[in-house]
């Protein structure tokens, strides 16, 4: 193809396009965009953590202490503020060890690729992350089983499917893994992955288990320790992968399971080997905040205070939240057009909410995805449960 031809061919695609808000302050219960505040009514800060003054002063000592950069892990990168926050995962998610990676993306591709071979054997859940599809992808795994959306019946039925399969050795002689993959919260609806069935499904037919709960870490569990805690599953679970960038506002991702697990990602997995560790400050804010939820929970009790008030004066409005139960609260509208318009008309009051639509949902499924936070007051709630309501009645959702 004609190189002017490649550009116009993108030009067009893209001129559709819608550019992101930019922000021009902190990421706190407000905003500042444009020059003007808006309430911070979609970001998954959950702890209010990004402006908190103890991660700052953490990062700001590591700098003066250590300054920014590092390197690759396997070279001059490994630093003893890493090992020191692997170690502080672990402990906090009750498993043996963690690594820790440049983003939860990366931990996702890494826990797959590194695992699975072309003849080895996975069964997801419809609705998972992009992040696990691409992963999967990446592992170049020919067999791949797919089940409706949170149903053990249809994830039982794959499971059939696959260990038939799993009869047929592989051509170096090994049995296949099958490995079952599932968010722990899915950040589109909010809802949770039935965890103790797909566990009881996985003993049943011989397969790991595998859950990217980037949005239940510090959110769901005993002081926000994520999913399995939530369901009592500690030990039972394969592979837990984790986000620093939600709840703990920081960046990167990580894979926590058992030791010898850990040590093989660590030897093994390319998306470590190849790729810049985390820098001084990211490793030193992570690790306080971590620290501070093991020490107290307070924020993670304020978190879903905001929640359960947020989402009953909604449901007293009318508005349809789905089948939420997370702080991730769809409100839906199903329009594109009328999602967009929600949320213009919301920021023209004041409050940040974008529209979730195709083809980050299905078409038929848009929504505002709403997500409030433990530094919101209750005040800060009310005023925007007002301007739900106002642009609500005034475009006749409710």
């Amino acid at each position: 193809m004609d190189s002017s031809l490649f550009y116009k061919k993108l030009e067009k695609i893209t001129a559709s396009g819608i550019s992101p808000r930019v922000i021009q302050s902190g990421q706190g219960a407000y905003l500042v965009i444009k020059g003007k505040k808006q309430l911070n009514f979609c970001s998954s800060h959950y702890l209010g953590l990004a402006v908190d003054h103890r991660l700052k002063k953490a990062a700001i000592s590591a700098i003066d202490k250590y300054g920014i950069g590092t390197g690759y892990r396997t070279l001059a990168g490994t630093h003893t503020l890493h090992l020191e926050l692997e170690k502080a995962i672990a402990k906090f998610k009750k498993t043996e060890a963690a690594v820790v990676l440049s983003s939860a993306y990366m931990a996702n591709c890494a826990a797959i690729q590194t695992i699975l071979g072309k003849e080895d054997i996975v069964v997801s859940d419809e609705l998972n992350h992009a992040s696990i599809i691409d992963a999967v992808k990446l592992s170049q795994v020919k067999n791949k089983f797919i089940y409706k959306h949170v149903d053990t019946k249809s994830l039982e039925d794959q499971l059939k499917q696959a260990s038939k399969l799993a009869l047929t050795p592989k051509s170096d002689g090994e049995k296949p893994i099958i490995l079952i993959i599932t968010d722990g919260v899915f950040s589109m609806d909010g809802d949770l992955a039935p965890l103790p069935e797909i566990v009881k499904l996985a003993k049943k037919y011989n397969a790991l288990t595998m859950v990217d709960d980037a949005h239940g870490e510090g959110v769901l569990g005993k002081g926000g320790r994520g999913i399995v805690d939530h369901f009592g599953l500690l030990g039972q679970v394969d592979i837990e992968v984790g986000s620093l960038s939600k709840a703990f506002s920081v960046t990167g991702g990580f894979i926590a399971g058992k030791k010898v697990l850990i040590e093989f990602y660590n030897q093994k997995a390319r998306q470590r080997l190849f790729s810049i560790a985390l820098t001084i400050p990211d490793a030193a804010a992570a690790l306080e905040a971590v620290n501070i939820l093991q020490k107290s929970d307070t924020v993670v009790k304020k978190l879903w205070d905001n929640v359960n008030y947020l989402k009953s004066e909604f449901k007293k409005l009318g508005f349809d939240i789905g089948k939420s139960e997370t702080p991730i609260i769809p409100i839906m509208l199903h329009d594109e057009n009328l999602a967009i318009n929600f949320s213009t008309k919301l920021f023209e009051l004041g409050v940040f909410a974008t529209p979730i639509k195709f083809p980050m949902v299905s078409k038929g499924k848009a929504r505002i995805r709403v997500i409030p936070s433990a530094s919101h007051s209750k005040e800060d709630l009310d005023l925007g449960i007002k301007a739900f309501e106002k642009i609500g009645r005034k475009l006749n959702v409710i």
